[in-house]
C-alpha cells in the first residue's frame, strides 16, 4: 500500500470479471464525498483499460495503479 495516499474506502473486486469491477467501483464512488479515495483491488486484467476509460468518462482521477501477482490495485479520487 502507498503511504502517501490516504484511502477512505476499500473495494474488493477480486475474482470478478468485466463489467462487475467497474459497476461496483461506480456504486462505491457515488456514495463517497468529493476528494475521498477509493482503493479497488481486482484480478481482472481487462480492468486496466476499463478503469482508465471509466475515470476519463466520469471525471474521477486515478491517482495510482499497482500491479503485482495478477492483482491490480487502483487508487481513485472522487472528483465531483
Amino acid at each position: 500500500m502507498c503511504a502517501d495516499i490516504k484511502v477512505d474506502q476499500v473495494l474488493d473486486a477480486k475474482g470478478m470479471s468485466c463489467p462487475l469491477p467497474i459497476l461496483k467501483t461506480k456504486k462505491a464512488v457515488e456514495v463517497m464525498a468529493k476528494d475521498q479515495v477509493l482503493k479497488v483491488e481486482t484480478t481482472d486484467p481487462g480492468s486496466k483499460n476499463d478503469m482508465a476509460s471509466w475515470a476519463k468518462r466520469t471525471g474521477n482521477e486515478i491517482l495510482k495503479v499497482e500491479e503485482a501477482g495478477g492483482m491490480f490495485t487502483f487508487f481513485i479520487k472522487k472528483s465531483a
